[in-house]
């Protein structure tokens, strides 16, 4: 199964730490970020993974010339409108890596083995899986999920606290038929007046409106996202 990893930002909150290279290769108790995710998709037999790159790109293709050096499949994958557009373009350019099922990772999730594990075991009897957690609160940050049936329903940063039933962690799994459905839907929004500014994920929420997109809970897997300093403190004291 083919794998793409959106890490074309800078991580703008995280500076002065992002100041010469973008988040993706900040350390994290000895290895970056990055090499934490391709090793652990390449230990389960996923592959090629195409890595989208955008600020600093010749940090990530220096890191990926290690990996391929080790027989490890990962290529990059450059966009240019890393400045001006948000992962929604980040996506399209990936486009020739969607031609059959595949797995999408946002660049700044790290989770656990038993995290992944979980999400390989689902059997996909719905074209778009999302992989989902459970916490006590939200905040405005995180990409808030309603479930309906089962099914996910809608997904956005703006959905209020009486329809928050989950979060996305940042990672999607796409039989054939959805990623044809995922792209479709991609290349409509870009040609919106405001499709640069959008991201991947409010079109899932258009998706959604038409079609069974399901989730998995990794609820009691370890997982994170890499948005600040707190976080990347989380990290490193967790993923050791």
């Amino acid at each position: 199964m083919k794998v793409i990893i959106l890490s074309a930002g800078r991580g703008s909150r995280l500076l002065p730490l992002t100041e010469n290279i973008p988040k993706c290769l900040l350390d994290v108790n000895g290895r970056c970020v990055l090499d934490r995710q391709v090793r652990l998709l390449d230990s389960r037999g996923l592959g090629p993974i195409k890595i989208v790159t955008g600020f600093q790109s010749h940090l990530v293709d220096q890191e990926l010339a290690a990996f391929q050096a080790e027989g490890i499949d990962a290529q990059s994958n450059f966009n240019p409108f890393y400045q001006v557009a948000d992962n929604l373009a980040s996506c399209w350019m990936a486009r020739e890596h969607m031609d059959g099922p595949f797995i999408l990772l946002n660049g700044d999730t790290l989770l656990s083995e038993g995290a992944l594990d979980k999400v390989l075991a689902r059997e996909m009897d719905c074209p778009i899986v999302v992989t989902t957690d459970e916490a006590p609160q939200y905040d405005d940050d995180d990409m808030k999920v309603e479930l309906k049936d089962g099914r996910l329903s809608a997904i956005s940063k703006d959905l209020p606290a009486e329809r928050t039933h989950a979060e996305s962690i940042g990672l999607l799994r796409f039989r054939s038929d959805g990623a044809g459905l995922f792209l479709e839907t991609v290349d409509r929004i870009l040609r919106t007046r405001n499709g640069l500014n959008l991201w991947f994920l409010q079109a899932i929420d258009q998706i959604a409106k038409s079609h069974h997109v399901g989730v998995i809970s990794i609820a009691g897997e370890l997982w994170g996202e890499l948005d600040d300093k707190k976080d990347l403190k989380y990290l490193r004291s967790v993923f050791n």
